[in-house]
């Protein structure tokens, strides 16, 4: 009897396989409020419809996925007629100041003569108030030339900062107005996720908070960069903004935002990835002294990221196995791997 009742444990543990290589994590306190969740939606913060802003005929238009940087042309209309008018206020200006050079080389003839009383005062006067009309002349020549020089520039529709044409509003050949909307730029790399809540939770949010999103297995968590404190009269519901690192997520995908119902209370956590869900229930299992993983039942409450709170037979500083607890049998040796 007593090498029967030596013998079954270790026929038992070799039924199971032997000891189990598993991770595990310490189960531990900490500050986490209960949440809901609401959706959201990507946007970017840099999303514009370019405009003309000169009349004519297009002759180039960035194709769709068309990759830009600042500064960088994204549509350009015909310029004849505004590059032969540069050439015509190019002329007058010549003009201009050849008159005014004229002019003021009269002025100083006449000032010799008058010291000299050779020629009448009124004449000098003349000539200097020539000259004064002279100078304004040149001035009107330069400042139409500058503002032609202007709309040669605007001719060309550059890029305000870097994204991709997702959408041609319009073709070349076509003519456009000023103010006639020709492509839409979104910037890919400057990402936020816009969300609405109901007004009851708004005073549990708050600038530079930390709050989870989610897209089906994706998960990363998100900073508040403003709240905006006046409610919808009809829906009755708040509007949250949150920055986005990376490009985890796409422009316009739809996400779901885990929002505070309350202030944040201590609680005993584990990973989310102790949770084993079987037909008896939630469960996780704690590796003992022995280094056998002992299963304990448990219910869940709120979560925040990658934790979750548990209430069971769990305390502060318990190892629970957060991998390879799938086939795990109660009393099964467990062999840890590093972390």
């Amino acid at each position: 009897m007593l090498l029967i009742l030596l013998v079954l444990p270790v026929m038992a543990r070799a039924q199971m396989g032997g000891p189990a290589l598993v991770k595990v994590a310490v189960a531990s306190f900490k500050d986490i409020a209960p949440v809901t969740l609401v959706p959201g939606t990507v946007v970017s913060r840099n999303d514009a419809r370019l405009s003309a802003e000169v009349p004519g005929r297009l002759t180039a238009v960035s194709d769709v996925g068309t990759r830009v940087t600042k500064g960088e042309p994204v549509a350009e209309i015909e310029d004849t007629s505004l590059r032969l008018q540069n050439a015509e206020l190019q002329a007058q200006l010549i003009r201009a100041e050849a008159k005014l050079r004229f002019l003021e080389s009269e002025e100083k003839r006449f000032k010799r003569l008058a010291d000299s009383n050779l020629t009448a005062l009124t004449q000098l006067e003349q000539t200097q108030s020539d000259r004064d009309v002279a100078r304004g002349d040149l001035a009107v020549a330069r400042a139409r030339l500058q503002q032609n020089e202007d709309q040669l520039a605007r001719t060309k529709i550059l890029a305000p900062y870097d994204g991709v044409i997702v959408e041609r509003l319009m073709t070349p050949g076509e003519r456009v107005d000023e103010g006639s909307k020709v492509v839409r730029l979104v910037d890919q790399g400057n990402l936020e996720v816009i969300a609405r809540a109901p007004l009851e939770y708004f005073n549990f949010v708050e600038r530079n908070q930390i709050l989870d999103l989610r897209a089906g297995p994706q998960s990363i968590f998100g900073i508040v960069r403003t709240v905006v404190a006046v409610g919808d009269e009809n829906t009755h519901q708040f509007e949250l903004r949150l920055d986005l690192e990376g490009n985890l997520f796409q422009v316009g995908q739809t996400l779901r935002v885990s929002i505070p119902t309350s202030d944040s209370r201590e609680v005993l956590t584990v990973p989310r990835d102790a949770l084993v869900l079987r037909p008896e229930g939630q469960s996780v299992f704690v590796v003992d002294a022995n280094n056998q993983a002992q299963q304990v039942q448990v219910t869940v409450g709120a979560g925040r990221g990658d934790d979750i709170e548990v209430f069971g037979a769990v305390s502060a500083g318990d190892r629970v196995v957060i991998r390879g607890n799938e086939r795990l049998q109660p009393g099964q040796d467990v062999s840890i791997m590093d972390s």
